[in-house]
């Protein structure tokens, strides 16, 4: 595989597996498992911990909730799991899944899966050189990407055995409610309040819901595994911990959320993750047009739930500040994660002057 292929590095200090003990679940419940695996970490990812474990040919994934504080319902394996156990026969894109250990059974004193590593690119920050993608090219993968997050939001939920995953009536209301008090208690001291940003969203909340559907909840370039020889085909989506059932226009918002543009200001393109902003990518514009095209939404009121989504991505940079302020993690790449909270809070001040409810 290409050197930008889903990279691991050193496990890191005091996020260590004990490696006997997973070698021998790992053998009770995977067939064709033998030898002993090379256990390494995936240097992306900045909430759950993600680890490569391979044994020859046979490679795995092992995801658990990180160490220290964090919100429970923010960090389910079990949730991520069963999702997709039961989307993968319908919609593909999703690794097979092994076996789960719940909490009280852990070896580790917190839950977690096994799952298949799917092969392929896994995009960071710029579109790979060797692809030679033109602008048309790179269009089309921007479309692509957002077709997926169009054809997941069409799935039937009921028919799938997911119709108790949970409640998708009230959805706005929980998530809006729900990250205002994350926000709150993971407050620290050296951040903004934004309470009137808070107020704003609680306050203007739509007085219906667009529809109902499964929402992936972090939906972004580089959450998905792209197929190596076609990039333009998506055979993994990863990260499903805060799936749900909801209203997929909120999973818009919090998609475009990340999808910084070339024309955005120098501080959120400091923030940018994916290569959103590379010439010839869709704007947001176009993809909110195209998805109310696609879909039959009505989105004319779409600022609402874009400020939603940039400031629900501070409360979840504000959650894992909150444990490295405090010193239970270690990792040196939390530490300007304050200044982009303050960032991401002055982007949804900004939206909110803009918006046209």
């Amino acid at each position: 595989m290409s050197k930008e292929l889903n990279k691991t590095i050193d496990v890191r200090d005091g996020e260590e597996l004990d490696i006997a003990v997973i070698d021998k679940l790992i053998k009770e419940h995977v067939n064709g498992i033998s030898g002993t695996p090379e256990v390494r970490q995936f240097q992306s990812g900045q909430s759950n911990l993600t680890y490569s474990i391979v044994y020859g040919e046979k490679r795995l994934v092992l995801r658990r909730p990180p160490f220290g504080t964090k919100p429970k319902s923010g960090h389910s394996m079990i949730r991520e799991f069963s999702v997709m156990n039961a989307l993968r026969p319908v919609f593909p894109a999703v690794p097979e899944t092994f076996f789960h250990v719940g909490d009280e059974e852990s070896p580790f004193g917190a839950e977690f899966y096994v799952m298949e590593q799917v092969a392929g690119w896994k995009l960071g920050r710029n579109i790979p050189s060797e692809w030679n993608f033109s602008e048309d090219d790179t269009h089309k993968l921007g479309i692509t990407f957002f077709e997926k997050l169009m054809d997941l939001h069409k799935v039937d939920y009921k028919a799938i055995g997911l119709g108790d995953f949970g409640k998708p009536e009230g959805y706005v209301e929980r998530q809006i409610k729900g990250w205002n008090g994350r926000y709150q208690r993971a407050h620290t001291d050296d951040v903004e309040t934004f309470e009137d940003v808070m107020k704003w969203l609680e306050d203007n909340m739509p007085s219906t819901e667009a529809g109902h559907a499964i929402v992936h909840g972090d939906y972004r370039l580089d959450n998905v595994i792209l197929n190596e020889k076609d990039p333009f085909k998506i055979d993994a989506i990863l990260d499903w911990e805060i799936s749900a059932l909801g209203d997929p226009l909120m999973d818009l918002g919090n998609t475009l959320a990340y999808w910084i543009e070339a024309t955005d200001p120098p501080e959120s393109i400091a923030l940018n993750m994916q290569p959103s902003d590379a010439p010839g990518m869709p704007t947001r514009a176009e993809i909110v047009d195209l998805y109310a095209e696609r879909t039959g939404f009505d989105l004319s009121k779409f600022d609402y739930y874009l400020a939603y989504g940039v400031f629900r991505l501070a409360v979840i940079l504000q959650q894992i500040y909150y444990r490295y302020y405090h010193g239970q993690t270690k990792n040196k790449n939390f530490a300007g994660f304050g200044m982009q909270v303050n960032a991401l809070g002055n982007r949804a001040r900004q939206l909110i002057e803009k918006a046209n409810l």
